[in-house]
């Protein structure tokens, strides 16, 4: 549930929380590094105790500081959209006396939901992610449960944006291939007033669907540029490289730390290799979960990835 931390460069050293089960979201992106959605939910419900999600964060944020290490956030990031727990507010409510600030990752397809909204507003910061503005781009590229319409989706973001408190942030991730329309994106986000920054991700990571591809360069510039128009110079960054070296945080269970991050975020085999070694420990740790099949191998780009079984 506690797992991390890991770097990014949105939210610096972040020790996630991963408060839903395994693919219980309200898209399948054809980008999603959590592999495909087996059957898309929209309804809200109850998946962990409050209690012991801050039980085990406050562990993980224990044995964190106690090996000299920092967290700049925690963070709900789970293998799915986390607003579908409905109880995230008081989750959050019970993490924030840890005392580092508590970051959302959200889809923000239910922000149309008044308790929705409740929820996220104890959040120190939320991410919501507008990959597009026409409903034939979000049908190829988030595919989307039946029971949403995308205009309620996008004024359901307008009216939270107007209304938060916190640090808002957005996540536009860019599909090769998938006609997204960059201006119309943008154009939406502006009118987003207390928007902090809006990030532009690639997939950087094994997606879902072979047919998520990478955009170029010269389109990623392009997107960047169309960005800080209309949204203001160093309002947009865009988002391409891969984490950091993770550091280790000793609980003594490194089968359980690296299943953990696997999980949520692909592990590239360099930055495993490190974690494990950082850990006292052996690759034969990690060619033993291959042949278990708990961890699975797969190429991106040239590079070795290691994923949760079943991502």
């Amino acid at each position: 549930m506690a797992f991390g931390p890991v770097r990014s460069r949105r939210l610096g050293v972040s020790l996630g929380v991963n408060n839903i089960p395994a693919k219980h979201c309200t898209y399948s992106c054809v980008y999603c590094q959590a592999g495909r959605t087996p059957k898309p939910e929209i309804e809200r419900r109850r998946f962990f105790d409050p209690k012991t999600v801050f039980s085990q964060v406050q562990e993980k944020h224990g044995q964190l500081i106690s090996s000299g290490g920092k967290v700049d956030y925690i963070t709900f990031v789970p293998d799915g959209e986390p607003t579908l727990d409905n109880q995230i507010g008081s989750s959050i409510r019970l993490l924030k006396e840890i005392g580092p600030p508590v970051a959302v990752i959200t889809n923000a397809s239910l922000l149309w939901r008044g308790d929705v909204v409740g929820d996220l507003a104890e959040a120190d910061l939320v991410s919501i992610k507008v990959d597009a503005t026409d409903v034939g781009a979000w049908r190829r590229v988030n595919r989307p449960h039946g029971g949403l319409i995308l205009e309620r989706v996008l004024r359901g973001i307008s009216e939270f944006a107007s209304s938060y408190k916190g640090d808002l942030i957005s996540e536009t991730m860019l599909v090769g291939g998938h006609g997204q329309d960059v201006q119309g994106i943008a154009s939406f986000l502006s009118g987003l007033g207390p928007l902090k920054k809006a990030y532009i991700s690639t997939v950087t990571r094994p997606p879902a669907e072979a047919s998520a591809g990478i955009p170029s360069d010269a389109e990623l510039r392009s997107a960047l540029r169309i960005f800080e128009e209309n949204l203001g110079r160093g309002m947009a960054a865009v988002i391409a490289e891969h984490e950091g070296d993770l550091p280790y945080v000793g609980s003594g269970d490194l089968e359980g730390e690296v299943l953990g991050i696997a999980a949520v975020h692909p592990l590239r085999e360099e930055a495993l290799a490190i974690f494990v070694s950082s850990a006292g420990g052996e690759w034969g740790l990690v060619e033993r979960l291959v042949s278990e099949g708990k961890l699975v191998v797969r190429l991106h780009g040239g590079i070795r990835y290691y994923l949760a079984r079943g991502k």
